[in-house]
């Protein structure tokens, strides 16, 4: 984990940093009503279906400082009264501006890394989507023909789930990055403007996406009527922030309203508006030490490279298919540098995480997992709180 980064990694930074750049992109996009007719929902992740990689064991070992561990073994809950529907962030390696319907190992892989854990508290359902690739980026500027054409994908699923599979169970939205994009588009266009859908709303977990309200405001901005977690008995709210481990430049590509990524209402000024942080490990503020979890497998292809940049070296891994390392880390919500970050910080000597694949990007790939321990119990504690008030 602690080991150096060989020259290579060098080369694939400079590569990553391009390909994030484009995925991120598609989340400030403006653009018109969904185009054309969706296929049938093709789903990655669904209750009853195999594969099926939301849900699988959930064995842990849990590493020491000391250099000793245990393995703890979670179980996925049998009969969960709640349903997680998941936007997975951009992964797919396919040379195309939008990925195709197929399944590759990149979205098995992070379904695995970021939902899996979720199957603890609810039905998780992921649908395929046509996303904007990590190749789009090399063909030049995006149009917004393939952002219809992923938004529709996801549109066209929530109305699936909703009209066979719901059956007025409440839900949790969970987005990262390009799935953020997706989730908040939906959320502001289609969930709030409905009643029952909004009753439904148990919380939205949106990460990675520069989600922004006005200073000072807990409500408006990217959403009318949704507002921020504010503690971890409030519903129908939203949890949303990025990570940092270092002071985010000014090109930051996350927590700057002025950022290029950041879409405001028109013709607003970005100095009247601050992108959300809500730390998920304490609502009300302050800092506290998150509860990472973590895949033990490598994750597939080039994002696989920006973690190992990330801990400088292989990822931690153990024997069970997860684990929580024995590096630990705080997390705070602080504005420094004009940006709104969840700022990580080392405890007990851990090492710094750095910043993949540039600055600007913070810690960007490690949005969920270095608080999903923290963002499994807050949905738990949501859930509860959402069926006491049915």
């Amino acid at each position: 984990m602690r080991g150096a980064i060989g020259g290579g990694l060098g080369v694939r930074r400079a590569t990553l940093a391009l390909a994030l750049l484009a995925a991120a992109a598609s989340i400030a996009v403006a653009v018109a009503a969904p185009t054309g007719a969706a296929a049938r929902t093709k789903w990655l992740c669904k209750p009853g279906e195999r594969p099926n990689p939301c849900m699988g064991s959930l064995k842990t070992t849990v590493f020491a400082g000391d250099g000793s561990s245990t393995v703890e073994e979670p179980r996925n809950a049998r009969r969960p009264k709640l349903d997680c529907f998941y936007v997975y962030p951009t992964v797919s390696e396919q040379p195309t501006e939008n990925a195709n319907r197929r399944i590759d190992p990149q979205q098995t892989a992070i379904a695995e890394y970021q939902a899996a854990r979720f199957s603890e508290t609810c039905r998780v359902y992921a649908p395929v989507y046509r996303q904007l690739t990590l190749a789009a980026i090399f063909g030049g500027e995006l149009g917004p023909e393939a952002v219809e054409i992923a938004y529709g994908d996801v549109l066209a699923a929530w109305r699936t789930y909703l009209r066979r599979y719901n059956d007025g169970r409440g839900v949790v939205l969970i987005g990262h990055s390009q799935g953020t994009g997706m989730l908040s588009r939906l959320l502001r266009s289609v969930i709030e403007r409905k009643r029952a859908q909004r009753r439904r709303l148990v919380s939205a977990l949106l990460l990675g996406g520069n989600v922004v309200v006005p200073r000072g405001e807990r409500v408006g901005g990217s959403f009318r009527r949704t507002p921020l977690c504010g503690s971890a008995g409030q519903i129908r709210c939203v949890v949303a922030f990025s990570t940092f481990g270092q002071t985010p430049p000014g090109d930051a590509a996350f927590g700057r309203a002025d950022g290029a990524l950041v879409t405001l209402p028109g013709g607003a000024d970005p100095s009247d508006y601050r992108v959300a942080c809500t730390n998920p490990a304490g609502l009300a503020g302050g800092g506290r030490r998150l509860r990472t979890i973590a895949r033990s497998e490598p994750f597939p292809g080039t994002l696989g490279a920006g973690i190992s940049i990330i801990y400088g070296g292989p990822a931690p891994t153990a024997d069970t298919p997860w684990l929580v390392p024995a590096d630990r880390y705080r997390g705070a919500c602080v504005r420094t540098n004009g940006a709104d970050v969840l700022m990580i910080s080392p405890v007990a000597g851990a090492p710094v995480l750095n910043p993949s694949p540039t600055p600007a990007w913070g810690l960007h790939l490690l949005d969920v997992n270095v608080a999903l321990g923290d963002l499994i119990a807050l949905v738990r504690k949501q859930g509860r709180r959402y069926l006491d008030r049915r």
